[in-house]
């Protein structure tokens, strides 16, 4: 060890380093497209994408959600995030800064309820919507949850993954005779 070199920490530990967090929302890792991702409980959503617009970041891009029930690669998680089978996500632009952000939010799937973003982002009815409708993933406060793709008496919701595939036959006309 030369003098310009430092010298151990005494008091440093092999505890991993606390996960960085943005308005309370744990710091994900950074992708190769460069979009920062925020991973939140459903109960601090609001408040994140509240305090996000007031930042800069005013366009609701999408709302939408992932079922992982059959996903068995490990995924890129903060420790402090417990995985669920769903995830909900959402993402905002800032035209200001011309930067896109990634959040993330972990579903109960015995609860599969998060709060709406239509307060904030109107826009973000029909988005809601149609999570609700193929997952099943209801949101708190949203004015009207209903299905907005399938039929009202349809039963079930076809992105789930453990949705029966093949229900209603589908008749082709090519090949057949005229």
């Amino acid at each position: 060890m030369t003098d310009a070199d430092p010298a151990p920490s005494e008091d440093a530990s092999d505890a991993p380093a606390a996960t960085p967090t943005r308005h309370g929302a744990y710091l994900g890792p950074v992708r190769g497209d460069g979009v920062e991702v925020l991973h939140v409980g459903a109960d601090g959503l609001v408040d994140l994408v509240t305090a996000l617009r007031d930042e800069g970041y005013g366009m609701l891009l999408d709302v939408t959600a992932v079922d992982y029930l059959t996903y068995a690669a490990p995924r890129a998680l903060p420790p402090e995030v417990d995985a669920q089978r769903f995830e909900v996500v959402v993402h905002l632009l800032s035209l200001e800064h011309r930067t896109r952000i990634r959040i993330k939010v972990q579903v109960d799937p015995a609860a599969a309820v998060v709060p709406s973003l239509f307060d904030l982002f109107p826009g973000a009815e029909n988005m809601e919507r149609e999570v609700f409708d193929m997952f099943g993933i209801g949101f708190d406060g949203h004015p009207d949850m209903t299905r907005i793709l399938m039929p009202e008496d349809w039963v079930g919701h076809p992105l789930r993954k453990d949705y029966a595939i093949g229900r209603i036959p589908v008749q082709f006309k090519a090949g057949a005779e005229q």
